[in-house]
């Protein structure tokens, strides 16, 4: 089964709520086994529309990472977040198929 990932492209425009969002988003991030793969760092957008930080969070499964946006714990850290930023997020299953140059 594929994984999942939440990519996320964000501006803070409330950098202390936005901390209150970081230690509210621990918990069910735990809870459903969430893993950071990219958060925030050093980037360059060659094309289109940047924002001020990028992340990339891995989940066990797409299910796993639907239950945890969904989940109350993660609800009530969202909404600091969206005092605290402008956010796109997205949801989506990971490729698990065939490879360029595979044989």
């Amino acid at each position: 089964m594929a994984k999942a990932y939440w990519i996320a492209r964000v501006d803070v425009s409330d950098p202390d709520a936005y901390k209150n969002y970081v230690a509210a988003n621990a918990e069910p991030f735990a809870k459903y086994g969430a893993r950071f793969l990219v958060r925030a760092g050093d980037f360059e957008a060659p094309e289109g529309t940047a924002r001020q930080r990028n992340v990339v969070i891995e989940f066990a499964d797409y299910q796993t990472a639907l239950a945890c946006y969904h989940s109350p714990e993660y609800q009530k850290a969202a909404a600091i977040r969206m005092a605290a930023a402008d956010t796109d997020l997205v949801i989506i299953e990971g490729y698990d198929g065939p490879q360029p140059g595979a044989a």
